[in-house]
């Protein structure tokens, strides 16, 4: 006989007769159970969940009653039985099928409520070992799940707890469950084991002697949808998991251009720690202005500084608990977003007035020293570590006959970490850990350098007593050389040229100290 196809079924709602509840997470059972007894459906369970459900005086059926068969190897096999899964993947729509199973004497299940062991959640314990997260590697919950939603046509399948209400609620309205609301929870389910089978792989791989992945799995769920992507024409979507990291708590839903000028700010923040006040702008996920000072108040006012147009329409990111005088100062000019790790409450209600400005607490650093980064590409994904290098100068080579005082230490070592989130080719002024001028994306070195000269200029700033910081190494020494002839006095690179020693006879002749870090700092 040939078999309906799948969209021809009827579309009158399922009646249930018969669930299987078998879940870890046991959030919302009790309901759920009572409105399924309430409608006289045989309830099926296995151990912990029968446990729960028995203890509040409802009727259920352990599953070792179904199948005959006792639970185990200490709880490993319960519910891997023909008695269950034929009862799951029976089309009862379809004559041989029921025929089959009333020669085998089982009855069709048309509810299976099964959640996972919390894989993800113990595997990334560090304190965890690998025989502990293997046991955590569920068998006959995905093998239910599975099979309930292949066969969405005759039963409904429920993975998510915060579901069951609206469970309720549709059985309710339509008497049973509709086609498009089993094809819908369908679709979930299989999303779930997708992701739980992801995080399995991956922590395999992690442990594994190669030090990329033999394949790369990524299972990220819908977090929102946005507007529009980086133009209105360009639908986008936001996946992943933000909440952890960041609370928007004022303003509109952040837009994708948002997001990516928000990851760019939020990564350079995390290279200051909390070591002192420091403040950044950013437009176009391009840092326009970064300073640290004494006080929050004087690095938002230095870091303003470095350019006052660009800061219009961009955002700032502190490191610091904002006050109503630094609120005051930004609340002068119009800033997208505003981030910081705590508002004051006098400087949250003076800048919600503006309902349109995006106000976030920074909850905690997205960017652990393991973070690995991804960028799709034509037929693939590249995949790279994150540049995450510690500050140290003692780690550094001081190449030039001078070596920098103090005050040049400082302020090499703020620069190194400022050029790290500017785009190469990169170049940036630095004066009392205040950029001075930032030269991005140029095709040459020079150029970066005399864009960043440029823009101090035209800001009214000196770059006398300033100090330099290049991204990669300087090709030639004509670099060195402007930046020595705009009254720099010493610069730190990465090396490695094979013009090195003509760059290092370039900042001698000029006396500037050079420092050479070892490694390079490349934003594309």
């Amino acid at each position: 006989m040939a078999l309906e196809p799948i969209d021809k079924l009827p579309r009158t709602p399922l009646e249930i007769k018969r669930a299987i509840l078998s879940v870890y997470d046991k959030t919302n059972l009790i309901p759920l159970a009572v409105k399924l007894v309430e409608e006289e459906v045989e309830l099926i369970s296995t151990g912990g969940t029968a446990r729960v459900i028995k203890s509040e005086g409802l009727p259920v059926t352990d599953v070792t009653e179904i199948t005959g068969f006792p639970e185990s190897l200490g709880g490993r096999v319960k519910t891997l039985h023909p008695h269950l899964l034929a009862a799951i993947l029976a089309r009862t729509s379809h004559p041989p099928d029921m025929e089959e199973l009333a020669d085998l004497g089982i009855k069709p299940i048309e509810l299976v409520v099964v959640n996972l062991y919390p894989f993800r959640d113990v595997a990334g314990n560090d304190t965890g070992s690998l025989a502990e997260a293997t046991e955590y590697i569920d068998i006959g919950g995905p093998t239910m799940v599975r099979a309930a939603a292949k066969n969405f046509g005759h039963v409904c399948v429920l993975t998510d707890p915060g579901r069951y209400d609206q469970f309720i609620a549709h059985f309710d309205e339509t008497g049973g469950v509709s086609f498009d609301y089993r094809h819908q929870q369908a679709r979930i389910a299989f999303n779930h084991t997708a992701r739980y089978e992801t995080d399995i792989a991956n922590y395999f791989n992690l442990r594994s002697d190669k030090k990329n992945p033999v394949q790369l799995n990524i299972a990220l769920p819908l977090s929102q949808e946005l507007r529009y992507g980086e133009n209105p024409h360009q639908q986008a979507a936001l996946y992943g998991e933000q909440k952890p990291y960041i609370d928007c708590f004022h303003g509109k839903q952040l837009s994708y251009n948002n997001y990516l000028d928000l990851d760019a700010a939020l990564a350079l923040i995390a290279d200051f720690g909390s070591s002192e006040p420091t403040c950044a702008i950013f437009k176009h996920t391009i840092p326009c202005g970064v300073a640290s000072a004494d006080t929050l108040s004087a690095a938002w006012d230095k870091a303003f500084r470095t350019d006052r147009v660009s800061p219009y329409g961009g955002i700032v990111v502190v490191n610091r608990e904002l006050n109503l005088e630094v609120a005051e100062a930004i609340d002068d000019i119009f800033t997208e977003i505003i981030i910081a790790p705590s508002f004051t409450d006098d400087a949250a209600s003076l800048l919600v007035q503006k309902k349109n400005r995006r106000l976030i607490r920074l909850l905690s650093n997205p960017y652990p020293a393991r973070h690995r980064q991804f960028r799709s590409i034509f037929g693939g994904a590249l995949q790279q570590e994150n540049d995450q290098t510690p500050y140290l100068f003692n780690d550094y080579e001081v190449v030039s006959r001078r070596k920098p005082d103090e005050r040049e230490i400082r302020d090499l070592m703020f620069a190194w970490r400022v050029v790290k989130h500017v785009k190469s080719n990169a170049v940036v002024y630095v004066r009392e850990r205040q950029t001075i001028g930032i030269g991005t994306g140029q095709p040459s070195r020079v150029d970066s350098s005399e864009a960043a000269l440029r823009k101090a200029s035209k800001e009214g700033h000196s770059t006398t007593d300033t100090v330099v910081a290049s991204d990669a190494f300087f090709p030639f020494a004509d670099g060195v050389e402007v930046a020595a002839e705009a009254g720099a006095t010493a610069v730190i690179q990465p090396g490695g040229s094979i013009r090195d020693e003509e760059v290092i006879e370039m900042a001698d002749k000029h006396d500037l100290a050079m420092v050479f870090t070892g490694k390079r700092h490349f934003r594309h």
